[in-house]
């Protein structure tokens, strides 16, 4: 909400003592960084120390954005995806080296046998596309999805090269751990029941529907050919690429039938599961699943070797790290996205997460025993690294970093 009688926001939530320039940072976004709803946490070992949250749920009604409000997240949704994975690892229900074929007989067909579970999860498979548009309703059928999904054809060959898998990777998770938890559930039931539930967050893929309206966030997207006028955003050569239909970036969207991203958070679409793109939930929720992985996972059964996998160098393919969606250097691993030169996060190499059209962003940094969550409902032309939310983790990075001098300057004064 922005007071009469100054142009600021109110902020709401709460910060730690020496975090308090994220809270300057946040309240800084809406006074001058165009942010008109959004919500902020941060964990740092293991300790809550922000927890903000300002501006409007809704852009047209002027209604507040609450402790309780859910936001359409975007790609943050993978990350919440590859949380589901590494559970699943870590009770052994799938081996990264072997087929996904194993496990999902009908993938193997069109030159997907020897496609492994590590290659599909650092969208090395070339899976980015599908041949037919998808409606809710086919969406919301789990089954024609899988047979849909499995009859694709790579659009590279396998292991060469990776490309952004936008929409397509949540579809191929959720069939792989309907295959192999022995319940049956889709990802998103799976994540409610293992994940969700046990930490006791709000973060859903596939919204139910007794969900509360005033307690979901409506996003203010953008059409296509506004991007043409923000090409400073986005990286130029992955927009002019989509320029062409037949283009490899063209194929990995053009199968939903809308043209706004934000359709995504329209009632036909938030309520199937989307697990790259349409998770709603809270920062705290995205957060708090963030904290656990970054202090080794065991909180959610995560063991040690699921953990390493989580950490190590990720999977290089033979032909180099230029993404051929996004036309830039990018690592993957796990699902996550993982700090490279086209996107740079963390405090090392360690660090994972995934970032949200428009905005978003989610990270674990296990080498300073840090998750950080921004979610916004007022989207931007960027797809990683907004100001918004770079400032805000900035300004977390620069608070930890005087914390510890001041420590060290204590512990010097004592001996």
């Amino acid at each position: 909400m922005f007071t009469q009688s100054e142009n600021r926001p109110t902020i709401l939530g709460s910060v730690a003592p020496g975090f308090e320039r994220v809270r300057a940072e946040f309240e800084t976004n809406f006074v001058s960084r165009g942010e008109r709803g959004a919500a902020c946490t941060v964990y740092h070992q293991g300790q809550k120390v922000v927890d903000l949250w300002a501006g409007r749920r809704c852009h047209h009604s002027g209604a507040r954005w609450t402790e309780q409000t859910l936001s359409l997240a975007f790609s943050v949704t993978k990350g919440m995806a590859a949380a589901v994975m590494a559970v699943a690892h870590s009770r052994g229900l799938f081996d990264l080296d072997a087929p996904v074929a194993a496990y999902w007989p009908e993938f193997g067909c069109g030159e997907k046998r020897q496609i492994t579970v590590r290659q599909l999860l650092a969208h090395q498979a070339g899976l980015v596309a599908i041949d037919r548009k998808l409606n809710p309703q086919i969406l919301a059928d789990h089954d024609q999805m899988a047979a849909i999904t499995a009859s694709q054809k790579p659009l590279w060959q396998p292991g060469t090269k990776h490309g952004y898998h936008t929409l397509t990777l949540g579809w191929y998770q959720n069939e792989l751990i309907r295959r192999v938890d022995p319940a049956g559930r889709t990802l998103g039931e799976f994540f409610q029941d293992e994940i969700a539930s046990p930490l006791g967050i709000e973060f859903y893929i596939g919204l139910p529907d007794w969900i509360d309206s005033e307690h979901i966030s409506s996003t203010q997207g953008f059409r296509k050919l506004a991007i043409l006028a923000n090409l400073n955003q986005l990286p130029w050569k992955m927009v002019m690429a989509g320029i062409w239909p037949r283009s490899v970036v063209s194929k990995s969207i053009k199968f939903l039938k809308f043209d706004d991203p934000a359709a995504l958070g329209r009632p036909e679409y938030r309520e199937v599961e989307i697990p790259s793109a349409n998770g709603f939930g809270q920062a705290r929720a995205v957060a708090k699943v963030y904290d656990v992985l970054a202090r080794g996972g065991r909180r959610l059964g995560i063991t040690p070797t699921t953990m390493q996998e989580l950490v190590a160098p990720p999977l290089q393919p033979s032909r180099g790290t230029r993404d051929a969606v996004l036309k830039i250097d990018t690592h993957y691993s796990f699902g996550f996205s993982r700090p490279s030169a086209g996107f740079r996060f963390g405090a090392d190499d360690q660090a994972f997460g995934c970032p949200g059209a428009g905005g978003s962003f989610g990270m674990a940094d296990p080498s300073k025993q840090l998750a950080f969550a921004y979610l916004t409902n007022t989207m931007s032309f960027r797809i990683f690294d907004d100001p918004r939310e770079r400032a805000v983790r900035q300004a977390v990075y620069q608070c930890i970093g005087a914390i510890q001098k001041n420590r060290v300057a204590s512990d010097v004064k004592v001996a």
